[in-house]
């Protein structure tokens, strides 16, 4: 077990560096109150794919390499849920030759209160992989204009 003083700090707005927002709606919360986890995770991924999409300027499931998701967890710290707006904030931690590694905040409230400390953060690996063959997805590097859309979002 980690000891608690070895865990990363709760990341604050200013560790990101794009943002976006999502509506919440009934639906997403679970029987207790909260927002189900699986939620969660599908702000996340909508996160990153609709930047990707917006920075490329084109459907990013027509490339030649698309992103597939090799990896996703998430650090919860407190609950989130309807009726309350999630803001998004995302940062690229590492661009390989065919991967990236994003981290998604999730915040919700008031920036200068409770809101500006995540109440989530999200671990989101994208492999990029072949999108011609037609007999399977081999790994191959990232696309240009992936690379030109992410490389803005890394942090010193």
């Amino acid at each position: 077990m980690t000891p608690v003083s070895d865990r990363p700090p709760r990341p604050r707005r200013e560790d990101y560096v794009v943002w976006r927002q999502a509506t919440t709606r009934w639906a997403d919360d679970d029987v207790y109150g909260h927002m189900n986890n699986a939620v969660y995770f599908e702000l996340i991924d909508t996160a990153v794919n609709a930047h990707l999409a917006e920075a490329v300027g084109t459907d990013i499931r027509t490339l030649p390499a698309i992103g597939v998701v090799a990896e996703v967890s998430c650090r919860y710290f407190r609950e989130i849920g309807y009726p309350e707006p999630v803001d998004l904030g995302m940062v690229v931690d590492r661009i390989g030759t065919s991967s990236v590694i994003y981290r998604v905040g999730l915040f919700q409230g008031d920036p200068e209160g409770a809101g500006a400390q995540a109440a989530a953060e999200g671990r989101f690996v994208h492999v990029y992989v072949d999108n011609t063959s037609a007999e399977g997805r081999s790994t191959c590097p990232l696309p240009d204009e992936v690379r030109a859309a992410v490389v803005p979002l890394l942090r010193d």
